[in-house]
């Protein structure tokens, strides 16, 4: 289980790759299996500005989060602003494209697929 900054806990386990249930960090549905989103990309770890920015708890520090609420951020925004402007989640939650996803999907059962992850025929 993963402290996510706020005091939160998520199932998230580290052992599994993220496997356990829980609710979205970002949307706060329940869903069957969470992902491990980290809010500093792995790619942005070695970056030497982000070792004098940040703590190495703060580097390694990741959220549970469901799948569309994962892959519509990283379709949305790309490592570098990730790493620089939206690592916390009141700052993803802020972000205008991320913000209406989040408003969206968090009124949808668990299961939904958004019309950008669907594939073609």
């Amino acid at each position: 289980m993963f402290d996510t900054g706020g005091g939160k806990i998520t199932g998230v386990s580290k052992t599994n790759g993220g496997a356990e249930g829980g609710a979205c960090g970002l949307c706060g549905r329940t869903v069957q299996r969470l992902t491990r989103h980290h809010l500093i990309p792995k790619t942005r770890h070695k970056n030497k500005r982000n070792k004098k920015t940040f703590d190495r708890r703060e580097i390694h520090r990741t959220v549970g989060l469901c799948s569309p609420c994962h892959r519509h951020i990283h379709t949305v925004l790309d490592n570098k602003d990730l790493e620089r402007e939206y690592n916390t989640l009141e700052a993803l939650r802020a972000h205008p494209d991320v913000g209406k996803f989040v408003e969206w999907v968090s009124k949808k059962p668990h299961g939904t697929v958004a019309d950008t992850e669907r594939t073609s025929a």
